[in-house]
């Protein structure tokens, strides 16, 4: 390794430590800023909003900067256009690998609430049948979640061993209310272990609005689906539909003009 080449990836490192530590600073700050406006809007008598300016800026700075390191890092391993080249190739290896992960995170997320508005349904009926039976909303949540499992019955069971370990139940059901779709099931948990309301009637009809829910999704999806269908399908038909349809009319149309053209001359 020559001295060129040292000297120009200790350049590359403390560029990109520099970069890193301003990078800290500014996550510092930033976080430093927003508690303060949290805590001015909690203490305010109006709640402040929170516009932060340079989020978006932020972001893709963020996004970039390991771009700019693999490019920095082929410059000054290799050294020159090759460099530049070799940094490039990696650039776009590590864009496209964090373009995979984060396709692979969003659908595992759309999974997941698939799988939640699947479960809800039968969780809000499983809930209602335990309480009518006589036990409480919590060993009722403690009961469905065990048998059920999925994201709603591990929420479910989080939940009830939260608020038996004395949690606070608006903390305790957070987890239940994250899940998509089922946060009026969490706010009536919550009332019911609060106030002691009775909770089987509510959660059969949460159950039927759920599952109602969950059927018109089902329909739309279906809908969609087949109107991408058609497309391609059209697509498919169209070159028989010219060959038996349009040419037979155009070849008969051409020779009749042609048969026209030679009788008259």
């Amino acid at each position: 390794m020559t001295g060129e080449v040292v000297h120009r990836l200790g350049a590359v490192v403390g560029t990109v430590l520099a970069a890193a530590w301003l990078a800290r600073t500014l996550g510092a700050v930033r976080r430093e800023r927003t508690v303060r406006r949290r805590l001015t809007g909690l203490l305010a008598s109006e709640p402040a909003r929170l516009r932060p300016r340079y989020a978006r800026t932020w972001a893709t700075a963020r996004g970039w900067l390991p771009l700019l390191g693999a490019v920095g890092a082929g410059w000054a391993l290799v050294g020159g256009f090759a460099g530049v080249a070799a940094g490039l190739v990696g650039a776009a290896a590590l864009r496209w690998w964090r373009s995979r992960r984060e396709a692979t995170g969003v659908a595992a997320d759309r999974a997941g609430a698939a799988e939640a508005a699947r479960q809800l349904p039968l969780a809000a009926d499983l809930l209602a049948a335990c309480i009518a039976a006589g036990a409480s909303p919590v060993a009722a949540a403690r009961a469905v979640g065990e048998a059920l499992g999925g994201p709603v019955g591990e929420a479910l069971g989080r939940g009830a061993a939260e608020v038996r370990l004395g949690g606070e139940p608006d903390g305790a059901w957070s987890g239940l209310s994250a899940v998509p779709g089922a946060g009026p099931l969490a706010r009536l948990l919550e009332r019911a272990d609060v106030s002691g309301l009775p909770a089987a009637g509510p959660a059969a009809r949460l159950a039927a609005q759920a599952r109602a829910d969950w059927a018109r999704t089902t329909t739309a999806r279906a809908r969609r689906a087949a109107v991408m269908v058609t497309a391609p399908v059209g697509l498919c038909f169209l070159p028989a539909f010219i060959a038996v349809g349009v040419l037979p009319v155009v070849i008969g149309l051409a020779a009749g003009a042609l048969g026209d053209g030679g009788g008259g001359g």
